[in-house]
């Protein structure tokens, strides 16, 4: 991993797209993330909730897959684990971001690199990244290069101009933002234009930042100056298609105003659409608007201050007409507003009372940020309405939404929008996702040019309007977690040009109306977890790419359920020629599939996993871009025929399955290759050469064959409930995760750890391992993570604590600091023991930090998570245990003191200790 640090305008971001312009041709997969400090909304709930969000962004970006499915933070390890990988992470800052995106280098394949630009240095030291690129100032002559570049759009100034091209160097500094801007101001301009400029130039600059940003603003016409000031207060960070539309009415031309502002290099638009101002552009457009009015904040065009927007809402008086934009981060600080808050402000056309920000996560725990009993009125104006934990039930009566384009109110309490029938036929986009208590949606019949609608988990919501079929250009519709909805209206089957249907986790639909099938543009449908669906009835949906299916638990025949995709009601699947990926996860009630699902030529993943009562799968058929087939635990298949030759990774273990079949014997391709643990593995030279993950749960199994260390490509060894199993032979070197859990009769370990690549070392609840194999376990794992039953910390550790901190010094340690130094730690967790069912937890809920128990706001005080493999693999210890870790520190003063932390409250840290991994003199 490497960083890439420095203070804003410096052109980190430029330095990290030139190098993935060039690098990323030579990975299998990349991505440029940009400004995410800025970009990527969060969920009002937690913080895991926007990492999750996150990762999800990310996934789908490198993966090129729309709506990546993410239950959990280990999604991008799993998918992106066997990938060689070019990542670069703009602008990060908080470390959060980082832990969501790219936690180690291990959960991305051998060669991969990650860069993480950011403006924060202490992000990276804490993110263990000791990369470090430290970008400076240029020198003159590169600084003149950045200005001719912009200015001549090449390195050196035209014949003539040399001079006044390093006049306007000097005058301009060094700061690259600078420089590309009145580069990009001076473009095209004669020599006697830049000869009249240069006086004004020598009055107006005078080497500070804004002075230089503000030339250029002071450069544009009236028209252009109120645009940039738009995005710099409201905009920065928006889709351009939606900004478009938002000012159309308000600018004649605006998509070719936008061009000039990008022509001077004062906005640009990214690969993905959205409008990007740098921070320090934005913030001199709000000190222009700030110097409006500077003593009557009410009286400026754009709100944005907190402490100003606060004292307007809370006085009828202050606010007036002039005020178009009011943009708050709703956070921990309190927000009063009153009764008629709006009334004086009738012209606001842009209101946002937005929570994404990960400090703001924990909103709709608080009951303190709004002193707000009702609304009278909402602005007239009003064409953007974005207010999350919105505190009504409804929105005022005489609040007409005519010109609305865009509403937004995640997390509200709202139980409807409002009284009666209105005209919304401006209505664009409608969010109302995270309101639990939203019941209904309006009349929706002048709703014609809706083009997205959000419903993510509005859990009390019943039914959807029949009016709902008017809209006619909806493109996405999302119903996730609407676990109250019983069904959906015929009517729905009008939007025919929607691309994207979630109905995951709809617990309460039983069925699909036959209209569906007339979607003939639908891309996306995702019926996950829809646990009471028991017959699906499709139509010519030849356009579908990505179907989901995954625990249609009552779902009892593949043929009539899947349906009529062209008269699709029992064989013709195959009509589905552009599916891509199908999941089936846990229909538990699923027997067989028909064998037209080998005209599925475009299938590249196939999820069958939990399917418990599937037998055979289809013979004689080839699918030859499937790369991915999940039989996990599909345990009635006894036998797996030839169906493909391109696959890359097949789970079979769980299954029925006790050789390797004979058909993938001879396939190049495959990478991956999971089966349960049988003897008669040990029988085929192949089961060495193409097994990369094994389980084992036969109660009866006493012992593990030794041929198991023949296996050149074992990485994962799963053994679980093996409660008659006594010892564990030598392991291949191959081996990276072991996890061994419930074998209560497990005593003796007749192998080491250190010639593998362990990282993750599991014996949870084998609770009679001897003394001999707790050694072995401690001093021959050398990497990551290890668990194992323990009533006290070993002698092993040097340095030894009752509760959860250790404290030590290092004496004659003839080294600067910071110097880099490992370590190995133990914790002692116990439970408390009135609980009968110790609840299950993760890696991730232990964290430590160092020098934590100093008070001195100045020392080096920061929290690391404990990265590791598998890390949202559930541990389900039923009594103490012991968790040892190895990790490397820079250490930044000799008086050490490590605080160790655990989530759960139901488990206590009774113990530590550590162990210096270098030879130091050490004292305590």
């Amino acid at each position: 991993m490497i960083g890439i640090w420095g203070p804003s305008g410096i052109g980190k971001s430029t330095i990290a797209r030139s190098l993935f312009s060039q690098h990323s041709p030579d990975f299998q997969l990349s991505v440029f993330m940009e400004n995410i400090k800025r970009e990527y909304p969060r969920p009002c709930f937690d913080r895991y909730s926007a990492q999750l969000q996150l990762q999800k962004k990310f996934l789908s970006l490198i993966l090129n897959q729309n709506d990546v499915a993410i239950h959990h933070l280990g999604v991008a390890q799993d998918r992106l684990k066997n990938k060689k990988v070019l990542v670069v992470l703009d602008d990060v800052d908080h470390s959060a971001q980082l832990d969501a995106l790219a936690k180690v280098p291990s959960w991305f394949g051998p060669g991969s690199r990650i860069i993480v630009t950011t403006q924060d240095k202490k992000i990276l030291n804490a993110h263990r990244i000791n990369h470090i690129y430290e970008v400076g100032f240029p020198h003159d002559d590169e600084a003149l290069e950045i200005f001719c570049i912009n200015a001549f759009g090449q390195k050196s100034p035209y014949d003539g101009f040399r001079n006044l091209a390093r006049e306007v160097t000097r005058l301009v500094g060094k700061l690259p933002l600078g420089l590309s801007v009145m580069g990009s101001y001076f473009k095209g301009l004669s020599k006697e234009v830049w000869e009249r400029e240069l006086p004004r130039l020598r009055t107006r600059l005078d080497g500070e930042t804004e002075s230089i940003l503000k030339f250029s603003y002071d450069a544009l016409c009236d028209e252009d100056q109120a645009l940039f000031l738009h995005i710099a207060c409201f905009f920065n960070g928006e889709r351009i298609d939606k900004v478009e539309e938002f000012l159309a009415e308000k600018f004649v031309a605006v998509e070719g105003r936008l061009r000039v502002l990008a022509e001077k290099s004062l906005i640009s638009v990214d690969s993905e659409g959205y409008i990007r101002m740098h921070d320090l552009l934005a913030r001199l457009g709000r000190e222009i608007v700030r110097k409006q009015s500077p003593n009557e904040p009410g009286q400026r065009q754009f709100l944005v201050d907190d402490g100003d927007i606060r004292q307007v809402l809370r006085d009828d008086t202050l606010g007036s007409r002039s005020v178009i934009g009011i943009k708050f981060e709703l956070g921990k600080k309190e927000l009063k507003i009153s009764d008629g808050a709006f009334e004086r402000m009738s012209n606001v056309q842009f209101l946002r009372l937005d929570s994404d920000l990960f400090d703001h996560i924990l909103l709709v725990r608080t009951n303190s940020q709004y002193i707000l009993e009702s609304v009278n009125c909402l602005p007239r104006e009003v064409r953007l309405l974005h207010w999350s934990t919105f505190p009504m039930t409804c929105l005022p009566s005489d609040f007409n939404p005519e010109l609305l384009m865009e509403i937004k109110m995640r997390c509200s309490n709202l139980e409807k929008l409002w009284e009666g029938n209105k005209t919304i036929r401006n209505l664009k986009w409608m969010d109302l996702s995270y309101s639990k208590y939203l019941k209904e949606l309006p009349n929706l019949s002048t709703a014609t040019n809706l083009r997205e609608l959000d419903l993510d988990i509005c859990s009390s919501l019943v039914e959807l309007p029949s009016s709902i079929g008017n809209l006619t250009n909806l493109k996405k519709l999302n119903l996730e977690l609407c676990s109250s909805l019983m069904e959906l209206p015929s009517s729905i089957g009008n939007m025919t040009n929607l691309e994207n249907l979630n109905l995951s986790g709809c617990s309460s639909l039983v069925e699909l109306p036959s209209s569906i099938g007339n979607m003939t543009n639908l891309k996306e449908l995702d019926l996950s977890e829809c646990s009471s669906l028991v017959e699906l009835t499709f139509g010519n949906m030849t356009n579908l790419k990505d179907l989901d299916l995954n625990g249609c638990s009552s779902l009892v025949e593949i043929s009539s359920s899947i349906g009529n995709m062209t008269n699709l009601l029992r064989s013709s699947i195959g009509n589905l020629t552009n599916l891509e990926n199908l999941d089936l996860k846990g229909c538990s009630s699923l027997v067989e599939l028909p064998s037209s699902i080998g005209n599925l030529h475009n299938l590249k993943q196939l999820n069958l996993g939990n399917c418990s009562k599937l037998m055979s799968l289809p013979v004689n058929i080839n699918m030859k871009s499937l790369d991915e087939l999940h039989l996990r635990d599909c345990s009635s298949l006894k036998s797996f025929p030839e169906i493909s030759t391109n696959i890359g990774v097949l789970k079979l273990n769980g299954t029925a399955i006790e050789e390797i079949p004979q058909p993938i014997r001879s396939w190049s391709r495959l990478e991956r290759l999971h089966m349960s643990y049988s003897e008669n593995l040990g029988k085929s030279q192949h089961a060495f050469d193409l097994i990369t993950e094994l389980h084992l749960s036969d109660t009866r199994i006493q012992e593990v064959a030794p041929w198991v260390k023949e296996m050149s490509r074992l990485h994962k060894l799963v053994t679980k409930g093996c409660t008659k199993l006594v010892s564990l032979p030598q392991l291949p070197h191959s081996l990276e995760f072991m996890h061994v859990e419930n074998c209560e009769s497990l005593e003796r370990l007749d192998c080491s750890f250190y010639r593998t690549k362990l990282s993750d070392l599991c014996f949870v609840n084998c609770l009679k391992l001897n003394r001999e194999a707790v050694d072995l376990i401690l001093k021959t794992s050398t990497k990551g993570w290890v668990i194992f039953p323990g009533e006290t910390v070993p002698a092993y550790f040097s340095y030894r604590a009752t509760g959860s901190s250790v404290s030590m010094k290092l004496n004659g340690f003839d080294t600067r600091f910071p110097t880099s130094l490992r370590f190995k730690a133990c914790i002692l967790l116990v439970t408390n023991p009135d609980d009968v069912e110790p609840a299950a937890w993760y890696r991730s809920d232990i964290s430590y930090c160092i020098n934590g128990k100093l008070r001195d706001v100045g020392r080096s005080f920061y929290i690391r998570f404990i990265f590791t493999h598998d890390l949202y693999y559930p541990l389900c210890p039923r009594s103490e245990h012991l968790v040892v870790i190895e990790f490397e520190e820079t250490v930044t003063s000799p008086e050490l003191v490590f605080e160790f932390r655990f989530k759960k409250e139901n488990w206590e840290i009774k113990e530590c200790g550590l162990r210096p991994l270098e030879s130091l003199a050490l004292s305590c």
